[in-house]
């Protein structure tokens, strides 16, 4: 019993923790889309910029909620929403954000020795 009364609150401060840390995620992730010209999403074929804002925006709506409910569940940080919303937030940072930046740009940042690659 005693080893319990130890265990719970480091195991919801660690909980608290990564909802802090993925709130922050699908928080930068819909920041980062709304900046971007809708242009840019066409050209590099990522869909839409109004599809990512959504899909980016409606992961930071079940951030906030999986922050706020502590109990887990569907909408906890490790639940089934608290999980695809992350899923999503880390898509658009990896896939969608560098190919939309670089179309900002003008060109490839990709540049090896002989060229981009």
């Amino acid at each position: 019993m005693d080893g319990e009364l130890i265990i719970r609150p480091v195991e919801q401060a660690l909980y608290w923790i990564l909802a802090l840390v993925a709130l922050g995620l699908e928080l930068w992730a819909v920041i980062d889309c709304a900046r971007h010209r809708a242009n840019a999403f066409e050209a590099t074929g990522k869909r839409t910029k109004t599809f990512w804002l959504a899909l980016t925006g409606g992961a930071a709506a079940i951030g906030v909620l999986s922050l706020l409910t502590s109990g887990g569940g569907f909408l906890g940080t490790f639940g089934l929403f608290g999980l695809a919303a992350v899923v999503a937030a880390s898509v658009y940072l990896a896939d969608v954000r560098p190919a939309v930046k670089d179309a900002g740009r003008g060109g490839s940042r990709n540049m090896g020795p002989y060229g981009p690659w």
